[in-house]
This record gives C-alpha cells, sequence and structure tokens, in this order.
C-alpha cells in the first residue's frame, strides 16, 4: 500500500502545471464552448430584442401617424432604421434558439424549433422585400411576398413559444421560465384574433380586411405581444447560459444518462 501511493504522488508530482497541462487548456475550450459562447449570444440575441423595440419605438414617437402600419416606414428616408430593426429582431430570435438548442432545451428540429426559424424567415422577407408603395406604383409582386412573410413570421412566433415551452411546464428548474413563456405565447394568439377576424370578414363581405380595423394600431398590439414573447423566451435562454455544462444533466429529471454528472440532457419534444 505504502508503495503504491508512493507511485501516485511521484506520478501527480510530474504532472505539468497551468498552460503547461493540457487538461488546462481543454478545460479552458469547454468553459468557451459551453460556458461562454452560449451567454454572449443569449445576452446578444436578447439585447437585439430590445434594440428592436426601442428603434421602432423612436419611429413612432417622432414619425407616425400610428395607424398607418409599421412597414411603411421601409417606404420612406426611415427605411435603414427599418430595415435594421427587423433584422436585429430576426438575428437575435436564431441567436437564442442556438442557445436553447445548445443547451438541450430543444431540439433543431422540433417543432418549436423550426417555428421559431420560420419567423425569422419572415421577418427577413419583409425586409427583402418591401410593401407595395401604391402612390409610386412599385412592384406588386414585391408586395405580395412582404404580405406572405409578415403573415409566416405573425404565425409562426405564437406556435414556436407555445411549443417551445410545454415539454418544461412541470420541471422543477425551468417550470417557471416555461409558464412565463407559454402565458407570452398564448397572449400573442390573442393579439392575432383582430387580424384574423377582419380577414374572415374580408372573405364573407366587401369590406377590405385591412379596413376592418385601424391596421397600424392591431399591428402594433401583435408586435408588442410577439416581440415580448421573444424577449421572455431569450431571458430563458440567458438563464440556461449560466448553467454549467457539468450540471447540464442535473437540470431537468430525464437525463441522457445516469450520472448527474452528463453534459447532455436528454431534450423533451
Amino acid at each position: 500500500m505504502r508503495e503504491r501511493l508512493r507511485l501516485i504522488l511521484s506520478s501527480s508530482w510530474l504532472q505539468p502545471v497551468g498552460f503547461l497541462n493540457p487538461g488546462t487548456s481543454r478545460v479552458r475550450r469547454d468553459v468557451v464552448r459551453y460556458v461562454l459562447i452560449p451567454r454572449l449570444a443569449a445576452i446578444g440575441g436578447s439585447l437585439a430584442v430590445v434594440a428592436t423595440i426601442a428603434m421602432v419605438g423612436l419611429l413612432d414617437l417622432t414619425v407616425g401617424p400610428l395607424r398607418r402600419t409599421i412597414s411603411e416606414y421601409a417606404l420612406g428616408d426611415y427605411r435603414p432604421v427599418f430595415d435594421v430593426s427587423v433584422v436585429l429582431l430576426a438575428a437575435g430570435s436564431l441567436a437564442i434558439l442556438g442557445v436553447l438548442a445548445h443547451k438541450g432545451l430543444t431540439r433543431w428540429w422540433s417543432g418549436g424549433s423550426i417555428a421559431l426559424a420560420l419567423w425569422s424567415a419572415g421577418l427577413f422577407l419583409v425586409v427583402v422585400f418591401p410593401k407595395t408603395n401604391w402612390a409610386m406604383g412599385t412592384n406588386e409582386l414585391s408586395g405580395s411576398i412582404h404580405r406572405f412573410g409578415s403573415m409566416l413570421a405573425f404565425v409562426s412566433l405564437p406556435i414556436a413559444v407555445i411549443l417551445l415551452a410545454r415539454p418544461w411546464l412541470r420541471d422543477h428548474v425551468w417550470g417557471k421560465h416555461a409558464r412565463w413563456t407559454m402565458a407570452s405565447g398564448l397572449l400573442s394568439v390573442v393579439a392575432f384574433m383582430p387580424i384574423l377576424y377582419a380577414i374572415v370578414m374580408g372573405m364573407v363581405s366587401d369590406v377590405r380586411w385591412w379596413r376592418v380595423f385601424p391596421l397600424g394600431y392591431i399591428e402594433r398590439i401583435l408586435l408588442i405581444a410577439e416581440v415580448g414573447a421573444v424577449l421572455v423566451v431569450g431571458l430563458w435562454a440567458v438563464a440556461a447560459s449560466r448553467v454549467a455544462p457539468w450540471r447540464v444533466g442535473e437540470t431537468s429529471r430525464i437525463t441522457s444518462a445516469p450520472s448527474t454528472t452528463s453534459s447532455t440532457t436528454r431534450v423533451r419534444s
């Protein structure tokens, strides 16, 4: 026993320390990969959403009127501000999704992930294809793609948020975040109802659907609800990014291995 202890001590005494130890470099890489990058992505994505709210709000306060749709900002001198705000929202949403997938809270090919990716895709279409400017006689095809992108984004976001939250509602760690996320998704569904009603009325009557309600006001209510939902998901991603990689397996009762030191969590679908 003494000889064995002497061999252990002598072998450990010869181990390099600091930057000379390959294990130290590996640990640093793991910290950057599993902690630093996800945290920066989650915080950056959430700040991008906040920046979108600030930029669109500034346009509403200084330009207006609110009865006009938000997309009309892209038809004038304020198009760069509009485009940057929408791109920030789309990119921030993808960054948040990446953190959730990296931390095992969703799969890349789950329904919630696909729906959130479609939300971002719709926002990119809104930027690339501006709405039709009837005063200038611009291309109607661009306006049609713009409307499709807007509808794709508005419909996909509530679905994404609800699907992301549902598997974690009763989780002992993420249950609170999931319930807040679910509530924001349901609020987005309620905010979408006036537009759905207007579309139905446009189909069964002679009134154009965009004239049933003051579309600018309805669109802003919906945008506030949906952007707020993205921000709630972003805060969830920020909280998940703070979990150390050696404790990710402890964030749920369902893990990929019996050991609580597992670095992966079985994703709920």
